[in-house]
C-alpha cells in the first residue's frame, strides 16, 4: 500500500529492517538463498563474484486486504559477492580455497558486520516482449502467420522491422548463403559469412530482443513448391511475401490454388524505385495479373520511361559467370524496406488487392506514389497452355471497339509467354495504327508505328514485353464468333510465331462484351 515516500537505504541492515516492517524477512531469504546456492559439496572462493544483486518485487495496493494493482520493482547492488556476504552472515564458513556451509551443534550469536555493508540502488528495466513492442511501435494486432520468400536485403531488411515492432509470426525460406559483398546492403555481419541466409535472419531475430518472435528457417529453392515440401509453409491461411527478386517464384505459386495470401515487393534495378503487388484475400485475382497490369502501367504511363532502366553499375562478386552484383548503396535497401514494410502491414488489413508503385528522387529525397487500378483476373484455358487476360484489357478493347463503330478495327497484342507454366499473359492491347483500313466489315491493321510501340514495350519491361498476337472487332449486331478470314490470319500468325518456337493468340470482341480467344501454333 501507499506510503510515506521513503528513500532507500545506504546499507544492508537498513534494507533489512524497512522490509521487516512491512512483513518480510530478508535475512532468512538471504540465508536460504546463499545456503542453497553453495550446496553441500561446497563453494571454491575463486568463483565467488564481485558483487550481488538483490531483487525485490513489491506488490503495490491502495489499502490492506484488496488485489495488488501492479508490481514495482527495486534492486540493490552489494559490493560484495554471494559467498563473501555468506561468511559476513554467518552463514557459510571459509576453510581453505573453499566456502562450507555452517552446521552448527548449539544456537550461538551471529555476527552483525553485514549490516553495515553498503548497498547502491540500481534502475530495473523490464525487457520488451510482443506486447510491449506493438504498444511502443504503435503495432495495430499481432500480424498474421506468415512466411517469407527471399531472405536477401530487402526480406532481410523488412523482416527486422516487423520482428522489432512484434508484428506476425514468420518463417523464412531462402536457399543462398551470406557471401563477402553481402555485408554492403544486408544486415549480416561479418560472424554470418558463409552462413544461409535463412538462418542468419533466424538468428538475427532472437538477437533483437528477449521475447521477439520466433523465425522459423527452411533451407529450400521456393520455386520447388511440391518436392521441396514447401506447401505448409506457403498454404491457406497464411500470409506469404515475396521478396525472392525472381519472375519465377510468383508466377508459381499463382498456380496453387491451396496457396495463402501472396504479395511480391522488390526494388528497381537502378534502387531509385519499389513495387508493391498484393492479392486480394480472396485471390481472385493473383500475382501473374498483377505483374501484367503492373507492365501495362510501366509502359503507358510517363513514370514508366526509366522505371525499370539500369542500376548504377554491376561488379564481380565471385568467379563464376553468375556472380554478378548490381551497385546499390544500402541506404536505398533501408528507405524503400520500411516503407514497404510500413505498406504491407497497413494494406493485408483489409481484403482488396492493390498495386503501388514508388519513385524516388535521390537528390532531394521526394517520394511520389503511383496507385494502379487493379482488375480482376481471367483464365481461358486452352488443351495445352492457359491464357491469363485481366478485364483493364477486354474493356480496352471494348472501349476501342465502340469508339470505331460502325467500322471494325484492331490492333496487336503486348504479352508474353512463360512456358515454365504453360502460360500466355496479355498486358495490353494497342490501338490501330494511322495507316489501318477499316470498314464495317473488313479490318486490315496497319503497320505504322507497330514496330516501334513494340521495342518500347520491351525496353520499359527490361524485355519483358512483347508481341503476343493480334485483337480485333466486329461489327455492330454481331457476336465474337471467328469468321474465315479470322482462321486464316491466325494461322498466318502462328507460322510466323513459330519462328521463335511460340504459339500466336487472336482475340475477337463483339456485341455485349463478348470476347472470343484463338491460339495456334505450328504444330499443335
Amino acid at each position: 500500500m501507499h506510503g510515506r515516500i521513503e528513500e532507500d537505504p545506504p546499507t544492508l541492515g537498513l534494507l533489512a529492517e524497512m522490509l521487516s516492517a512491512r512483513g518480510v524477512d530478508l535475512v532468512a531469504a538471504l540465508e536460504l538463498a546463499i545456503s542453497t546456492s553453495v550446496g553441500s559439496n561446497g563453494a571454491a572462493a575463486a568463483t565467488d563474484s564481485t558483487g550481488t544483486v538483490i531483487l525485490l518485487d513489491m506488490p503495490i495496493t491502495r489499502a490492506l486486504d484488496v488485489p495488488a494493482e501492479r508490481c514495482a520493482r527495486r534492486a540493490y547492488l552489494v559490493n560484495h559477492g554471494e559467498l563473501k556476504l555468506g561468511e559476513m552472515m554467518g552463514e557459510l564458513h571459509r576453510v581453505g580455497d573453499k566456502y562450507w556451509r555452517v552446521k552448527l551443534l548449539e544456537p550461538v550469536a551471529k555476527s552483525e558486520a553485514w549490516t553495515m555493508v553498503e548497498i547502491e540502488a540500481i534502475e530495473v528495466l523490464q525487457c520488451v516482449d510482443q506486447a510491449a513492442a506493438r504498444r511502443q511501435a504503435g503495432t495495430v494486432g499481432s500480424g498474421p502467420m506468415a512466411t517469407l520468400v527471399g531472405a536477401g536485403a530487402l526480406g532481410a531488411t523488412m523482416l527486422d522491422l516487423w520482428v522489432r515492432s512484434g508484428w506476425g509470426e514468420w518463417t523464412a525460406v531462402d536457399k543462398d548463403h551470406i557471401k563477402p559483398h553481402n555485408l554492403v546492403r544486408h544486415p549480416a555481419d561479418l560472424r554470418h559469412l558463409g552462413h544461409y541466409k535463412e538462418q542468419v535472419v533466424a538468428a538475427r531475430a532472437k538477437e533483437i530482443r528477449d521475447g521477439a518472435a520466433v523465425v522459423t528457417p527452411v533451407h529450400a529453392d521456393a520455386c520447388d513448391l511440391v518436392d521441396g515440401g514447401l506447401l505448409p509453409a506457403l498454404s491457406s491461411g497464411r500470409l506469404v511475401v515475396d521478396a525472392s527478386t525472381t519472375l519465377e517464384y510468383p508466377r508459381l505459386a499463382s498456380a496453387h490454388d491451396d496457396a495463402g495470401r501472396h504479395v511480391s515487393v522488390f526494388l528497381t534495378p537502378s534502387g531509385s524505385g519499389c513495387a508493391l503487388l498484393l492479392e486480394d484475400a480472396a485471390r481472385t485475382t493473383r500475382l501473374r495479373s498483377l505483374e501484367a497490369q503492373y507492365y501495362r502501367a510501366v509502359i503507358a504511363q510517363d513514370w514508366g520511361e526509366h522505371h525499370l532502366q539500369g542500376s548504377a553499375g554491376t561488379f564481380w562478386s565471385g568467379a563464376s559467370c553468375r556472380d554478378i552484383s548490381v551497385v546499390m548503396p544500402y541506404s536505398s535497401v533501408q528507405v524503400h524496406a520500411a516503407l514497404l514494410a510500413e505498406q504491407v502491414q497497413k494494406l493485408v488489413t483489409s481484403d482488396g488487392a492493390c498495386v503501388r508503385v514508388w519513385s524516388r528522387e535521390t537528390d532531394t529525397g521526394t517520394v511520389v506514389i503511383h496507385e494502379l487500378s487493379v482488375h480482376q483476373e481471367h483464365r481461358i484455358a486452352f488443351d495445352d497452355m492457359d491464357l491469363f487476360i485481366d478485364a483493364g484489357v477486354t474493356a480496352k478493347m471494348c472501349a476501342m471497339r465502340e469508339h470505331h463503330l460502325p467500322n471494325e478495327t484492331g490492333g496487336i497484342l503486348l504479352g508474353y509467354h512463360d512456358l515454365n507454366i504453360n502460360a500466355i499473359v496479355v498486358v495490353d492491347a494497342l490501338e490501330a495504327p494511322s495507316d489501318s483500313r477499316s470498314s464495317p466489315g473488313h479490318f486490315e491493321r496497319g503497320v505504322e508505328g507497330v514496330a516501334s510501340a513494340g521495342r518500347e514495350a520491351s525496353r520499359r519491361t527490361a524485355g519483358i514485353v512483347g508481341y503476343v498476337g493480334e485483337c480485333h472487332s466486329d461489327p455492330k449486331g454481331h457476336g465474337a464468333d471467328p469468321s474465315a478470314d479470322d482462321f486464316y490470319q491466325l494461322v498466318y500468325l502462328a507460322l510466323g510465331m513459330a519462328q521463335d518456337g511460340l504459339p500466336a493468340v487472336s482475340l475477337i470482341a463483339g456485341d455485349k462484351g463478348d470476347l472470343r480467344a484463338m491460339k495456334a501454333a505450328v504444330g499443335s
